[in-house]
């Protein structure tokens, strides 16, 4: 048998929990009649003879993020609570509405389709996915990751940008004649990003940094000074303050990011699976992306950057936002407190080539 990761998919679907409630409360069967408890189920209310139980209220906190699944919710506490009364006002609003009528309503139909429908996919995945994912798994890939980041060195830099070739190489004479760094960055930088806090930029590694930064920076050291360089925004002065081996993330650290990898990855072959099976016809012309785009200012993501280093995008007018390493998704919280639905996952970034990084910088391009 397997050893399991330690981490359930259920925590990559805490939103099943909410729709569960929403779906119950908006039917009208449901609500009339008492349904059955889940083992261990205490009864905390009654509203009008109908029951809210402790899995109701457990849910809610899932949902809500408010807990992990797996988690314990303790009786007694104010987040339980708390979200007991938000269970009854969900119920006593859902009770209002379908005293108008208004669960009979083609809006609401739709939006009970809606709901049906993303409960029983993230049940599939649910059921599906995780048991496939053992803990021999994500250490084969925390141990490709580990090898990819001793290719490359972190690099520490401050910046400043500015308008015109002429106003960085005057810039560049003041600070050869012994005008601070982060005084001229304070005072003449154009990114808004960094100019506040000297030009610093944190740590970004060798191996993703900007293509425009790479060849002056390639054999600077600690204290040089070097521009400068062109980019998209502008032109660039770089000092850098520190040149230091990848700092590499323990297992426990990337082991949501790794775990969130490895689903997509296995729902991605799910859908592509059902999609062959299918007849799926489009009505409309397919979307292109051909919309509105995002403004030169947002930083790049770490998609958009080749191995070689950033896209022109990440040259562009905010010459400080420096890339992230090559990752799945955007990973902003533990996957316990996610909010995203699993088969939500699919429209996210493209999968991962094999023997790419996605590990974290170790900060997010600036003070670091």
């Amino acid at each position: 048998m397997k050893k399991r990761s330690g981490l359930s998919l259920l925590a990559v679907i805490p939103m099943i929990a909410a729709l569960s409630l929403t779906l119950a409360a908006c039917n009208k069967t449901t609500v009339s009649n008492e349904r059955p408890p889940e083992p261990g189920d205490v009864a905390v209310a009654r509203i009008d003879g109908e029951t809210i139980w402790t899995s109701d209220v457990r849910a809610e906190a899932i949902a809500q993020g408010q807990i992990g699944p797996g988690e314990p919710l303790d009786i007694t506490s104010d987040l339980f609570a708390r979200t007991m009364e938000e269970v009854i006002d969900q119920r006593l609003l859902a009770k209002a509405a379908m005293a108008k009528g208004l669960e009979k309503s083609t809006t609401a139909q739709r939006r009970l389709r809606a709901a049906h429908d993303r409960i029983l996919g993230d049940m599939l995945v649910e059921n599906s996915i995780d048991r496939d994912i053992d803990e021999k798994t994500v250490k084969e890939h925390y141990d490709e990751q580990v090898q990819l980041s001793k290719q490359s060195e972190e690099i520490r830099t401050r910046l400043i940008l500015l308008k015109s070739k002429a106003e960085a190489d005057a810039a560049l004479k003041a600070i050869q004649a012994g005008a601070l760094f982060e005084a001229m960055a304070m005072e003449k930088s154009i990114d808004q990003t960094t100019r506040f806090n000297g030009g610093d930029m944190g740590y970004f590694t060798t191996d993703i940094m900007p293509k425009a930064y790479k060849g002056v920076l390639a054999t600077a050291k600690a204290g040089d000074t070097v521009g400068p360089v062109q980019t998209d925004g502008g032109w660039a002065l770089l000092r850098v303050e520190d040149r230091r081996p990848e700092q590499v993330p323990t297992l426990e650290e990337e082991r949501p990011i790794i775990m969130r990898y490895l689903i997509y990855n296995q729902v991605a072959g799910m859908l592509n699976s059902l999609r062959k099976k299918a007849k799926v016809e489009f009505l409309i012309a397919k979307p292109t992306g051909g919309g509105q785009q995002e403004p030169d200012s947002a930083p790049a993501s770490a998609e958009a950057m080749s191995d070689e280093g950033a896209s022109a995008s990440a040259e562009s007018s905010s010459a400080s936002a420096v890339p992230a390493k090559k990752k799945v998704v955007a990973l902003s919280q533990p996957l316990g407190k996610a909010t995203d639905a699993s088969t939500r996952l699919i429209a996210a970034d493209p999968p991962l080539p094999a023997g790419k990084k996605f590990f974290p910088p170790a900060s997010a391009g600036h003070k670091g």
